[in-house]
C-alpha cells in the first residue's frame, strides 16, 4: 500500500471508520426507557432477536486492534532504527492515551460529585448512569498494556514473524477449553490480552508486510477465520453476538477463541481489499478529510456517550421523547432521528474537547530525568492506571450510587509514577 507523508493512508481510514461504526453502533443498541419517574436504559442486544446478527457488522474493535499494532510498529521501528530506548517510547505513547482519558474521568466524578450532593438524582439511577458513561474504557487497560509490551512483542515478531500471534492463537484455545470445556475458574480472564494481544500482533506483520504479501496470505487469514467462526458457531458453545449481550457464554467478556476467529475473518478482508482503499483515498480533498477526522478519533470515542444522557436527562422526563416497544417497526424508525440528534450533539462536544486538550499536548512527556529504577517506575505505573481504568469500565463511575473517589485515587497515582519515571533528552 502507499502511503501520504509517511504514514499508511487506508491504516487511518480504518481507524476512522472503526471508531465512527462503534459510536453508532453503541447508540443503535441503547434503548432509554423512563417509567415512574425513574430513567434507566437497555441493551437491544437482550430484547431484539435479530440484534446478536447486528454486531457482525458493528464489532469492528478488532480493526482498531490491528491498526494500533501496525501505527504502534511503525513508530517503535523509527524510534529503534535510531537508538532510541523503548521506556521513553513508551511514556510518550501511555501519555498520550492517559492524559485525554485522565480528563474525561475528572470531568465524570465532578459531575457524579455534583449530582450526589444536590441530591436529584436517585442512587441506582446515579449507579446506572455512571456505568453507562464507564463501560466503553474496557479497551483502555488493555491497550496500556500492549504498548507497555510493544518494545518487548516487536523483538519477538522480528524473530518469529506471523509464527508469534499463530501460537499465541493456539493458546487462547486452550484457554477457552480449559475454562468452557473442563470448568477451570479465572483461567479464562488471561483472554482479554492474549486474544486482543493477538490482533495487535497482525497489526505488526501488516507493518512488515508478511501479512499482505503475497496478497493470498491476508485473504487465507480472512477464509480461515470465517471457516471457524462458522464451525465455533454451529457446533461449539459460543453465540453469534460479537458484544456481550448477558449469555452464559460471552464473546467479549472474556473474550473467545469465536471473537478471535471473527477477527481474523474481518482483518483478512479488509487488508485485503487495501488497495481499492489505497485508490479511493487517492483523491486529496478525501485524504484531507480522513487526516482530519483521524485527529479526533480518541476524543470522540470518550466522549460519545454523554450525548445519550443529556438527550435522555432533558428528552425523556417531559415526555418529548417517544417509547415505542424496542424492536417495534415504530422503534427502528426512531432509531434514524436518534443517531442523527447524538451525532449532532457530539460535534460541537468534541470540538470543545480537542480544544480543552490543547495545553495537554504542551505537558512534558514525564518529570526529571530517566533513572535506573525509570523502567519499573513506568510499568507499575502503566498498570495501576490500567487496574484504575478497568475497575471504572465493570463498576462505573458510582458504584452503589456512591463517588468512586478510591478508583480516582489509584489512576491519579498510578499517572504519577508514569511521570516520575523521567523524561528522556530527546523526545520519543
Amino acid at each position: 500500500m502507499t502511503t501520504g507523508r509517511g504514514r499508511n493512508r487506508p491504516a487511518d481510514l480504518l481507524r476512522v471508520t472503526a471508531i465512527g461504526a462503534v459510536v453508532v453502533g453503541h447508540w443503535l443498541l441503547t434503548d432509554v426507557t423512563y417509567h415512574d419517574g425513574r430513567l434507566s436504559g437497555r441493551d437491544a442486544l437482550r430484547y431484539v432477536d435479530w440484534a446478536p446478527w447486528v454486531t457482525l457488522v458493528l464489532q469492528v474493535m478488532p480493526v482498531f486492534f490491528v491498526v494500533g499494532g501496525y501505527a504502534n510498529a511503525a513508530s517503535w521501528s523509527a524510534r529503534r532504527g535510531r537508538g532510541e530506548r523503548g521506556t521513553g517510547w513508551v511514556r510518550v505513547r501511555v501519555l498520550g492515551l492517559l492524559f485525554p482519558a485522565a480528563v474525561y474521568v475528572a470531568v465524570a466524578i465532578a459531575v457524579v460529585s455534583v449530582v450526589v450532593l444536590s441530591g436529584v438524582a436517585r442512587r441506582e439511577e446515579l449507579r446506572e448512569a455512571g456505568w453507562f458513561v464507564a463501560l466503553h474504557l474496557w479497551f483502555l487497560p488493555v491497550y496500556l498494556v500492549l504498548i507497555a509490551l510493544t518494545p518487548a512483542l516487536y523483538a519477538l515478531h522480528l524473530r518469529w514473524g506471523l509464527w508469534l500471534p499463530a501460537g499465541i492463537a493456539v493458546v487462547v484455545a486452550m484457554v477457552d477449553t480449559l475454562s468452557l470445556g473442563a470448568g477451570v475458574p479465572g483461567v479464562d480472564a488471561a483472554n482479554y490480552l492474549l486474544v486482543w494481544g493477538v490482533m495487535y500482533l497482525w497489526g505488526f506483520s501488516w507493518y512488515s508486510g508478511s501479512l499482505v504479501r503475497p496478497r493470498i496470505r491476508s485473504a487465507a487469514l480472512g477464509a480461515g477465520g470465517a471457516v471457524l467462526l462458522a464451525a465455533l458457531l454451529v457446533w461449539g458453545p459460543f453465540p453469534v453476538a460479537m458484544i456481550g449481550a448477558g449469555t452464559r457464554v460471552e464473546n467479549t467478556s472474556p473474550s473467545s477463541i469465536a471473537l478471535l476467529a471473527f477477527a481474523a475473518a474481518q482483518t483478512g478482508l479488509l487488508l485485503t481489499a487495501g488497495p481499492l482503499l489505497d485508490r479511493f483515498l487517492a483523491r486529496p480533498a478525501r485524504w484531507r478529510r480522513v487526516s482530519r477526522a483521524n485527529t479526533a478519533v480518541l476524543t470522540v470515542y470518550l466522549w460519545h456517550m454523554v450525548p445519550v444522557i443529556a438527550v435522555a436527562v432533558a428528552l425523556y422526563p417531559t415526555g418529548i421523547a417517544p417509547q415505542p416497544t424496542i424492536g417495534s417497526g415504530a422503534w427502528l424508525a426512531l432509531r434514524v432521528p436518534w443517531v442523527a440528534l447524538l451525532a449532532v450533539l457530539l460535534v460541537p462536544l468534541v470540538l470543545l474537547m480537542l480544544w480543552a486538550q490543547r495545553p495537554l499536548r504542551r505537558l512534558p512527556p514525564g518529570i526529571g530525568h530517566p533513572r535506573r529504577w525509570s523502567p519499573v517506575l513506568l510499568g507499575a505505573g502503566t498498570l495501576v492506571c490500567a487496574v484504575a481504568l478497568a475497575r471504572f469500565a465493570a463498576a462505573g463511575f458510582a458504584p452503589g450510587g456512591r463517588l468512586a473517589w478510591p478508583v480516582l485515587l489509584v489512576l491519579a497515582a498510578g499517572l504519577a509514577l508514569v511521570l516520575l519515571s523521567g523524561r528522556e533528552t530527546a523526545p520519543a
